[in-house]
């Protein structure tokens, strides 16, 4: 799975999660970017993105996400491993 796949993937998710037809992720997109995007609804995406691509992230992995395209390559690392 490439990443523009799995970014789109997770771009329906935060529309669904957030309530919000108007989310268009990139790369760069920070929870700063996204209104909706708060500390609670950062634990429902996550665990929305480990249930649809059947993945578990550990803490500090999540924490060491700065941006979306992080979050995006951890995925596509896993699920091309």
């Amino acid at each position: 799975m490439d990443f523009e796949t799995i970014l789109k993937q997770v771009n329906d998710i935060f529309i669904d999660v957030l309530d919000n037809d108007n989310i268009k992720l990139n790369r760069n997109t920070t929870a700063k970017d996204v209104e909706e995007w708060d500390s609670l609804t950062h634990i429902q995406l996550i665990v929305a993105i480990e249930k649809k691509f059947k993945l578990r992230f550990n803490t500090p992995e999540i924490n060491s996400w700065q941006n979306v395209g992080q979050m995006c390559d951890a995925i596509e690392k896993r699920v091309n491993a």
